[in-house]
């Protein structure tokens, strides 16, 4: 049996920061009722490409949203209207978990805010998704993925270094201020199951993007503040060691890394170079190596140049030394360990045809992740009403009549 088996989530997220969130409890076994708008839906449905149904035209599935909402129930309501509000409050009552990602204060005009919840449901989880928190003075600012990426440093420290080409600070190309936001959020929600469990009680989780978004700046805000000295861009180089970052092959590029004395010695006899290079003043230890870093890095790629890159993972890989092809997209799903891995699943979709997943990267031997596909807009409507609020046809054709659902 899922972990979660037992555990139903009311979601108000949409997006990516939220979404995330609560695909990972759908992972976990949650029962996930994703409120959407009627007729339009997650925003994220409208950026492409497209699941092309099984009539063969596009879908408003597309691979954004799918790759946040798996698992889930689609449930299309209009809480801006009093009907539908009082639908989302019974349909609160009845969950575990209550969670949004709304700008702050905004859902107490629909009284959906966490003290009109806990007084229908006091054990309620009601978790608060933004980008600011809260309080403080920019609470009731927007924030986007890039906006936090920006604002809390992760940018000024990706991208190439100053005086190199294209020097500017760059953001990731997956969002990873938001991804990283719905994981913590998740780990509140699941700590706080935990602490009902055993005592009762609900709570409210204040889950900040920027609280997150500074938090993984990890060991590069640590030695700011403990030395005063900002941290600069470095491109590829890896600023704790060297060799670590971007060689060329003979055909593409590839990043091999020798953190100590014994992979920077098999790394030197795997490229053929002279083992006293290791004894060099310059490239003594690790500090020496990365003070004469490019000094180094020409050394070593004037040998990686001569060969291919697969020759020189294999090779590498069996002395020992870290190291890995830099992959496109199709290269990466063509690995052979990839694909042992089945990180690829074909799942049937409601749109009539089966569709291409990401297999959860948890892996529980007790417990399996099960998966299913992202829902369809409104899906699962009338399932969800007659059966969490004992709505009949005609009562569901009403509201669908009358914009509600």
């Amino acid at each position: 049996m899922p972990i979660l088996d037992k555990v139903r989530v009311l979601d108000l997220t949409r997006v990516v920061a939220g979404p995330w969130c609560t695909q990972t409890l759908a992972d976990l076994g949650a029962d996930v009722i994703k409120i959407e708008r009627p007729g339009v839906g997650d925003d994220t449905r409208k950026v492409g490409p497209f699941v092309t149904g099984a009539d063969g035209q596009p879908t408003s599935d597309s691979a954004f949203f799918m790759g946040s909402n798996r698992g889930k129930r689609s449930l299309t309501l209009d809480i801006a209207s009093p009907e539908g509000a009082q639908l989302a409050r019974e349909l609160a009552a009845q969950c575990d978990v209550f969670i949004e990602n709304y700008k702050v204060g905004a859902l107490a005009r629909y009284g959906l805010d966490y003290d009109s919840i806990r007084a229908i449901n006091p054990a309620i989880i009601y978790c608060s998704v933004t980008g600011y928190g809260q309080d403080g003075p920019y609470a009731p600012r927007p924030a986007y993925d890039s906006v936090m990426q920006a604002m809390c440093g992760l940018m000024s420290t990706c991208g190439p270094a100053d005086g190199e080409p294209g020097a500017a600070p760059m953001r990731s190309a997956v969002p990873i201020a938001d991804i990283f936001t719905g994981l913590y959020a998740a780990i509140g929600i699941l700590a706080a199951i935990i602490h009902r469990r055993d005592t009762g009680e609900g709570q409210y989780i204040d889950a900040a993007m920027m609280d997150v978004t500074t938090a993984i700046n990890a060991h590069l805000a640590l030695g700011y503040l403990m030395t005063g000295k900002v941290p600069q861009r470095q491109g590829n180089n890896n600023p704790i060691t060297a060799p670590s970052e971007v060689f060329r092959g003979a055909d593409g590029h590839f990043t091999m890394s020798a953190a100590n004395a014994g992979q920077f010695d098999s790394l030197l006899r795997v490229l053929g170079l002279d083992p006293a290079l290791a004894q060099d003043e310059r490239f003594l230890t690790n500090i020496t190596r990365i003070q004469h870093r490019a000094a180094l890095h020409a050394i070593l790629e004037v040998r990686t140049l001569s060969q291919p890159v697969a020759h020189w993972i294999e090779r590498l890989s069996a002395a020992n030394v870290p190291c890995a092809p830099i992959n496109d997209m199709q290269q990466l799903f063509a690995d052979p360990h990839v694909q042992h891995r089945d990180l690829v699943l074909q799942v049937p979709h409601g749109s009539g045809v089966d569709v291409p997943l990401l297999r959860s990267p948890l892996h529980l031997s007790a417990a399996p992740v099960e998966h299913r596909a992202p829902p369809t807009l409104g899906q699962h409507s009338a399932e969800v009403l007659q059966s969490l609020l004992g709505k009949t046809e005609a009562d569901i054709a009403r509201l669908r009549a009358a914009g509600v659902v």
